[in-house]
């Protein structure tokens, strides 16, 4: 059984709504532990960004993404939420890629309805396939959870930008009706839209926060009343990351010196102190 899944579960039965941050890397999520976060969010976008350079449009592999969803596992103690995409091929590729999350230690996957190559909820040029077709990959990805892979199923539909809100609030409906753990709407374009989809979709949904986005982002108390058990920062740490850099590679190009940690604050955000203190115990 994987603890971070079970773990997971507690969670989600649990009065308060879960407010989660995106991580793009192992430390990035041990940052968001240290903080407090009890849950963290590996975000495709992010990790095709960090990962490769490369923007969010199906450029990154299953295997790149595995890799990197088995390093930040290992990296805490709480429950990682993982993208999985399209689930990177047919229904038997889907299938592979739930159990395969689950094994690297994934409490839950996020599987959507797009065309492949897929892309940013938040960006332009997307498509998703038909009703049926969204249905059957989902499907498949609750046999997988139903056979024996420890992990929920998120089930994420993109319609709202190609078929209007109503589709997606009917892809949402089919989708509980099969069986999932979680559904997303990405991209609800207005407050009526948050609340149409949390009052006429059963079960636990999760609202996604981007800065700038297409999304209105509200009080935490606010969309806990709609009915929202889930609020996720999915870009926030990658954007301030890049901020940050930015800023310091300017100041260095100008001979300056940036703000930066003590060699003492760093070593230890990385974990010396840590390693310092298992390492004694095996001193002769």
């Amino acid at each position: 059984m994987n603890a971070k899944t079970n773990q997971l579960r507690q969670l989600l039965a649990a009065s308060e709504m879960l407010t989660i941050t995106g991580c793009h890397d192992a430390l990035s999520a041990h940052l968001a532990e240290q903080a407090g976060f009890p849950a963290v969010f590996m975000s495709g976008f992010a990790v095709s960004a960090s990962r490769l350079a490369m923007p969010d449009t199906g450029l990154i592999s299953f295997g790149e993404m595995l890799d990197q969803g088995r390093n930040i596992a290992n990296a805490i103690s709480i429950p990682l939420f993982g993208d999985g995409d399209t689930g990177f091929g047919n229904a038997m590729n889907i299938k592979r890629t739930v159990r395969e999350y689950a094994q690297a230690g994934f409490a839950c996957i996020m599987l959507e309805d797009q065309l492949s190559p897929k892309r940013c909820g938040h960006t332009r040029g997307k498509s998703v396939v038909d009703r049926e077709e969204a249905l059957l990959r989902i499907q498949a990805a609750i046999d997988a959870r139903n056979e024996g892979a420890d992990i929920l199923i998120m089930a994420r539909t993109d319609a709202r930008a190609t078929h209007g809100i109503d589709e997606a609030i009917a892809r949402c409906q089919a989708f509980v009706e099969l069986g999932v753990d979680i559904t997303f709407l990405e991209a609800p374009e207005s407050v009526d839209e948050m609340q149409r989809y949390c009052r006429e979709v059963f079960g636990y949904k999760m609202v996604n926060l981007i800065e700038h986005g297409k999304t209105p982002i509200l009080p935490r108390a606010e969309l806990a009343a709609m009915g929202y058990k889930i609020a996720v920062y999915p870009l926030t740490l990658l954007n301030v990351s890049i901020k940050a850099m930015r800023e310091a590679l300017m100041v260095l190009r100008d001979e300056q010196s940036p703000s930066v940690l003590s060699f003492n604050e760093l070593t230890e955000a990385v974990g010396f102190a840590d390693y310092y203190a298992e390492e004694s115990r095996y001193k002769p």
